[in-house]
């Protein structure tokens, strides 16, 4: 049995290859294959443009306010302006200060005629 080894299918390799330059046909369905590739890369791109572009419309047509919610806005009562505690009991001094501290053009106008 050692002595019937099989025949082999492809001989060893017993001398150094030279490059072979690529046929017509190799070098055809190279150029068609990066056609292809590039051609997919394309439209892959158009797509994800084309799908933010709707996405950007649908968020732009829901962030509009319709009429109705102004009207409502508008009959709603106005907010009561953020009170500081502190500054209205003389603890620290208020962030914004008050025009009524200062006298106001018109009394100033006023005590300038007497």
């Amino acid at each position: 049995m050692a002595g019937n080894a099989p025949p082999r299918i492809v001989e060893p390799i017993t001398t150094p290859q030279h490059f072979a330059p690529p046929t017509a046909r190799e070098l055809r369905a190279q150029s068609m294959h990066r056609l292809q590739v590039g051609l997919f890369g394309l439209c892959a791109m158009l797509l994800i443009v084309g799908l933010a572009n709707i996405i950007m419309d649908r968020a732009r047509l829901t962030d509009t306010r319709e009429p109705v919610e102004e009207v409502v806005a508008a009959d709603a009562e106005p907010k009561k302006p953020a009170s500081e505690p502190l500054a209205d009991i003389g603890v620290v001094p208020a962030a914004d200060p008050t025009p009524g501290v200062l006298a106001s053009p018109a009394q100033q106008t006023g005590a300038a005629a007497q």
